[in-house]
């Protein structure tokens, strides 16, 4: 792994949150200024990351996919078209469940989080909504809560483990 990528991945990541308002546009351009110090650039992502918090709300929709598209990433819309959105729909998945490790999310609210914006319609999700439900019968059932936990932590870690950038950034255009 390069020294840019964990700062590529989690530039995309924060991209593919904000689309789907998971996130705020001021925690794109944190990420974007982190991106920056951990040795990416180019002439939009140094632009996006010297918004300021204030500017974000605004600034983010423009200038996030010129970014990442300098950087070789990929943007993923809310509701893009039909083999689009369902690429966004994994890359928004991936994201949700990178924050379960990184201790942003509990196991409980990363299942509850996936089940409520995919249901059971996404293939890739599936075993976190049925894990989801399983917290709800938890007191009716012979399973407990730890043991839903682990199954959770090893399915969010299944899920983060995909990569999903580039190794090397691309060059920026000249």
């Amino acid at each position: 792994m390069s020294s840019t990528e964990p700062a590529a991945r989690r530039l995309q990541d924060c991209a593919v949150l904000w689309s789907m308002g998971e996130i705020r546009a001021a925690d794109v351009v944190t990420a974007a200024c982190d991106a920056l110090v951990a040795g990416l650039d180019s002439p939009a992502l140094r632009i996006l990351a010297a918004r300021t918090r204030a500017e974000a709300d605004y600034a983010v929709p423009d200038l996030l996919p010129p970014a990442l598209d300098e950087l070789g990433l990929t943007f993923h819309p809310a509701g893009g078209v039909a083999g689009q959105e369902a690429a966004g729909q994994e890359a928004a998945a991936r994201a949700l469940a990178t924050r379960m490790p990184a201790g942003e999310l509990t196991p409980r609210e990363l299942a509850f989080r996936i089940h409520q914006r995919f249901g059971h319609e996404l293939p890739l999700t599936e075993q976190l909504a049925n894990l989801d439900d399983d917290y709800d019968v938890l007191e009716y059932g012979h399973r407990t809560q730890t043991q839903v936990d682990a199954d959770v932590t090893a399915e969010a870690l299944r899920l983060a483990q995909h990569t999903r950038v580039p190794t090397e950034p691309t060059d920026p255009p000249t």
